[in-house]
């Protein structure tokens, strides 16, 4: 295994950022695909089951309809790729995008338990997916490298502001502390 990580170490692609820039540019991408694809009827219709049971974003239809919902969802996608994409300059610019992801994607990993015939009856029910959950599944992934983003532009934020990361951690976990004994 020494042989292997000391060409790695050598080749030099593992320096530095590289992971933090392929991630900023890898959801830069999704939300720009994504969002595209809800301008047109097709990707409208599409939606249509995992909106109607999606407990965060049920209301989309009775609001905005079914094409305004996508549309809805399209607007807020290319948001979040501009403000993901900015954040390769902009920090502060980063972290609205992420926190415009992490909410994104909790509004559709919580479609998953409600997504009727989403697991396989034929092989026991869960854990076995079906239908659209597989799809869904993605979006776990998608998820934790939102809160990877978040946590990269927050804390690049808070040190060039002049905090050290122990006392950035601190401050987070006196806060929440504080919240949960209130």
């Amino acid at each position: 295994m020494n042989p292997l990580i000391n060409i790695l170490t050598k080749f030099g692609l593992l320096k530095d950022d590289l992971d933090y820039h392929l991630i900023r540019a890898s959801m830069v991408i999704i939300f720009l695909f994504f969002g595209y694809q809800k301008w047109f009827e097709y990707e409208a219709q599409t939606l249509i089951p995992y909106i109607s049971n999606g407990p965060f974003i049920f209301w989309l239809y009775p609001v905005f309809g079914v094409r305004g919902a996508s549309w809805f969802l399209g607007v807020s996608e290319w948001l979040f790729c501009a403000l993901l994409f900015a954040g390769f300059w902009n920090k502060k610019l980063g972290i609205l995008g992420a926190l415009g992801s992490v909410a994104s994607f909790i509004g559709t990993v919580t479609i998953i338990p409600f997504m009727p015939n989403g697991w396989a009856a034929s092989a026991g029910g869960f854990p076995a997916m079906t239908g659209n959950v597989p799809f869904l599944m993605k979006d776990l992934v998608l998820f934790a490298v939102s809160i990877y983003l978040l946590k990269q532009d927050v804390m690049r934020v808070s040190l060039s502001a002049g905090l050290r990361a122990s006392e950035i951690w601190s401050g987070l976990v006196a806060n929440v502390n504080a919240e949960l004994h209130e």
